[in-house]
């Protein structure tokens, strides 16, 4: 390969971006960093009907989350700017014209309603649906008929009709077309607008992109897309197309199947290391055995060839386990960093002083880190340690072969013994506690199962004097009595 690799990631601004879209760009981008190439972010904001506001900076802010620098770009730059396609039309104009010249495209004049009619017609009788090339061969005459009559025509391509289209894919192999299934497609719209085809096709080549990665569902456009750059005299890029993406239930990724958008997985919790790990399999491997691999080992190991034939599937459980695996590898420091924006929205409702004491989270977290799988659980994993009144079933106090009275005794010379303790610290009150389980008859179960109930109100917890340390001695005694009003009925 003498030429630099070059590609892109060409979203259009009509939203959130969607887990599907992120991994063609991850693929783009780790192509590029693995042949010390160039990744250009380009924004075709052709249909402004579907354009969403804030949807630009939204796809920058998302991808910059997930660490996928580019090196051109909307907001950078570049030797072959504009990189929004709305500053491009021009371009896209002239293209059309010149094509119109050559005799490889034409103007449509035919109505919505008569496409809409076509449609009806072609479902009903089990027809192949797509332009029937209505007005492929008008005169001269019948095309100044029409331009009399005030009609705005479309610009669409003259496929040609003979023959056949071959396309190189990296991943699929030959794919082969006959020209003839080839529908006359769209290229400028009425409102003088480029649809995908043209625009991608123009910008492709202006900016020189050397692979086009993209999902299998634009397979049937590439002959087209092939047969234009032949028309326009362009070097034709390599084609590289994906997967698709897949539910449990074998049925293209939605909504149904859970959360779609990357902002969405941001927002409940989970780490931008993790959620490329993780897309990065959706169709590739390292090898049959391989599923923590560090972005570095990604850039130094990922090819095309690797890349699956066959559809991913999206398992939203292997997601959340992989989020866990990296969120146990996180330096305290950098969980605490990235869990106090979701911990304070998460006790926002909570009658607690806000801001909270960074000081005394920085104790909290430790001891739910290694207990929840996504950054919005730690709120409620933590809950107990900032709140004053805890919420629990009287029931849950009371252990195996326990009843309330035996609970309530225990506990009543445990909170003495507790009261007496001069040295708070996990270490110390284990070696009174323990002992404590012997002079009483009980397993350690049972007199630790009714503390733990006690002091957090929860019957799975950190472990128990870890967590009795940070809550502190004032606050556990007075939990402690809680407890006890609760067991006598009170």
């Amino acid at each position: 390969m003498t030429q630099q690799v070059r590609t892109r990631f060409a979203p259009s601004p009509t939203g959130f971006v969607h887990v599907g879209s992120i991994r063609t760009a991850l693929f783009a981008w780790l192509f590029a960093r693995q042949n010390g190439g160039v990744f250009v972010l380009r924004i075709e904001d052709t249909d402004a009907n579907r354009e969403v506001e804030g949807a630009v900076a939204a796809i920058q802010e998302d991808l910059r989350w997930l660490n996928l620098a580019w090196d051109e770009g909307p907001d950078i730059g570049g030797k072959f700017g504009p990189y929004i396609q709305s500053e491009r039309l021009e371009k896209y104009q002239a293209a059309a014209q010149e094509l119109l010249a050559k005799g490889a495209a034409y103007k449509c004049y035919c109505s919505k309603e008569r496409l809409e009619a076509l449609r009806v017609h072609q479902v009903k009788n089990k027809l192949a649906p797509g332009y029937d090339r209505c007005c492929r061969n008008l005169t001269p005459a019948e095309q100044a008929q029409k331009e009399k009559e005030g009609i705005t025509p479309v610009v669409r391509f003259k496929t040609p009709l003979q023959g056949q289209t071959v396309v190189h894919d990296i991943v699929l192999g030959d794919v082969v077309f006959k020209n003839s299934t080839v529908e006359d497609l769209v290229l400028m719209k009425s409102d003088g607008y480029p649809t995908y085809h043209l625009a991608n096709i123009c910008d492709d080549h202006d900016m020189q992109i050397t692979h086009i990665l993209r999902g299998e569902e634009w397979m049937s456009s590439t002959p087209c897309h092939v047969m234009l750059h032949n028309a326009m005299g362009y070097d034709v890029p390599q084609f590289a197309h994906l997967p698709m993406l897949l539910g449990s239930d074998h049925a293209k990724l939605g909504k149904r199947h859970g959360s779609t958008s990357i902002r969405q997985f941001r927002e409940q919790g989970y780490l931008p290391e993790a959620m490329v790990n993780f897309l990065s399999l959706l169709g590739w491997s390292l090898d049959d055995k391989t599923e923590i691999i560090s972005r570095e080992d990604l850039i130094k190991h990922f090819s095309l060839e690797r890349v699956s034939k066959t559809a991913a599937i999206f398992n939203y459980e292997k997601l959340q386990w992989m989020n866990g695996q990296y969120m146990r590898k996180l330096t305290p420091e950098d969980f605490m960093q990235r869990a106090l924006p979701f911990l304070e929205k998460g006790l926002q409702a909570a009658e607690i002083n806000h801001p909270l004491d960074i000081d005394y989270v920085k104790m909290v977290l430790p001891l739910v880190q290694e207990r929840v799988k996504l950054l919005s659980e730690v709120a409620v994993a933590s809950q107990y340690f900032f709140i004053d009144q805890l919420h629990y079933d009287r029931e849950l106090l009371i252990g195996k072969d326990m009843t309330a009275e035996s609970t309530a005794a225990a506990l009543k010379i445990a909170r003495e013994r507790l009261e007496k303790q001069t040295a708070f610290d996990a270490e110390s009150l284990e070696a009174m506690m323990r002992p404590l389980c012997v002079e009483l008859q009980l397993k350690a179960g049972q007199l630790f199962g009714a503390l733990r109930t006690a002091v957090s109100g929860q019957t799975a917890t950190p472990p128990l004097f870890q967590m009795m340390a940070v809550l502190g001695k004032e606050r556990c005694l007075k939990r402690i009595d809680t407890a006890l009003a609760k067991l006598a009925g009170n």
